[in-house]
């Protein structure tokens, strides 16, 4: 994949450069019956958003233009569930015909549910701008204000990966800038009262970031300005390859299981662990309305380490590409975020493996339990430090 981006210059929480994806204006792809009708800016009030759009979960910060203080602060699982043929009234509150997030997944029974993305990028058109368009009632109910939102983008996400999200934002939020995810993700990770202290390091000014979602892995060199295509390695496998792994391995150990994806998804994260086999891992599940103990610590333990065997290549790689100079304080700030993050061991692996193969004084460390709002909070942070020429024009 390509990514458009912008030339190697400085970009802090108060200087941003120009994303050269900010030249174009959208045309949305609606027809004009279902299109929303054009909201002028004007002296309306204007919100902020700091947005991530993650494959199985995201998270929108939002606040006023002038203030620092939060209005919105939600992590909303990305599914649209749509109301089937025949319910009866009164099942669902409302009679709503179209629920995101919780209420959905909470109504599942009487809803088709659909996730509008794939792999971290939209894959589904219309569900991911019915979940953008619900997202606006909730960051602002009157539907008066002027929206602005940073948005974080998969690394090296390539330009039909931008247009689609540009195009399901058409009507929703009046201005958009998009930038990398593990760029963001710094951003928010960054204490930026401690700014100025001498033993603080800033992740902003020279780490590694490994950002593990659900739908892809991405790895991004942070060394003070928005990184290049050259920076950043983005691979497919990420938390959801891991729920198929363990989903196959426990078809061909215990056939027709009927053991749902969400299940499998629980299991793992309760459960998840890289390095050497642990066993027993017993874990009860229901198969069939009957209660089961089954044995899952080598099924786990080979899924989460083939993540291993995948990030840790694209993480040399890159190391190899920072400059000498920079290299030995990059391999003290190297940090795992993202749900991959919370796998038992991954930090502890991936430095005992750096370290056998000679890389000098590693420091691995993990993000921390506040790893679901870092992208969002460093978009906040983007939204509130962005010149007016930087926001790009969404025109309905």
């Amino acid at each position: 994949m390509t990514t458009t981006i912008i030339d190697k210059k400085t970009a802090t929480s108060a200087t941003l450069e120009r994303p050269a994806t900010l030249d174009r204006t959208v045309a949305p792809e609606r027809s004009p019956e279902t299109a929303p009708p054009l909201r002028r800016t004007g002296d309306r009030r204007r919100i902020l958003v700091g947005f991530d759009l993650g494959t199985n979960a995201s998270c929108v910060l939002a606040g006023s233009g002038d203030s620092k203080d939060l209005a919105i602060s939600k992590i909303i699982p990305t599914v649209v569930g749509y109301a089937r043929e025949g319910l009866v009234d009164g099942i669902i509150a409302n009679n709503a015909k179209l629920l995101i997030g919780e209420e959905a997944l909470n109504h599942r029974l009487q809803l088709k549910v659909i996730a509008p993305l794939e792999d971290g990028i939209i894959a589904r058109r219309e569900p991911a701008r019915d979940f953008i368009q619900r997202l606006r009632t909730i960051i602002d109910p009157s539907g008066s204000a002027e929206i602005r939102a940073v948005i974080g983008v998969p690394a090296n996400a390539g330009d039909p990966a931008r247009e689609d999200i540009r195009n399901c934002a058409v009507g929703v939020f009046d201005r958009v800038i998009l930038i990398p995810e593990p760029f963001l993700a710094a951003l928010g990770f960054r204490d930026d009262s401690r700014l100025g202290q001498p033993n603080y390091v800033d992740p902003v000014t020279n780490s590694l970031f490994i950002d593990i979602g659900g739908g892809t892995s991405d790895l991004c060199l942070i060394q003070g300005f928005f990184p290049t295509f050259e920076d950043q390695i983005s691979l497919p496998f990420a938390g959801d390859a891991i729920d198929k792994l363990i989903e196959d391995d426990l078809q061909r150990t215990y056939p027709n299981n009927g053991l749902s994806r969400a299940t499998i998804r629980q299991i793992k994260e309760e459960h998840s662990y890289v390095g050497a086999i642990r066993k027993p891992i017993d874990v009860k599940v229901l198969i069939g309305g009957k209660s089961h103990t089954i044995e899952l610590g080598e099924v786990i333990g080979r899924a989460c380490n083939r993540l291993m065997e995948t990030i840790y290549p694209a993480l040399t790689t890159l190391i190899a590409r920072a400059s000498s100079d920079s290299v030995a304080q990059l391999l003290q700030n190297i940090v795992v975020t993202g749900g991959g993050s919370c796998i038992r061991g991954f930090d502890t692996v991936l430095q005992q493996k750096l370290t056998a193969d000679g890389f000098e004084a590693p420091k691995v460390r993990l993000a921390g339990s506040d790893y679901k709002r870092f992208v969002a909070v460093g978009a906040l942070k983007a939204a509130r430090a962005a010149r007016e020429d930087q926001w790009q024009h969404l025109l309905s």
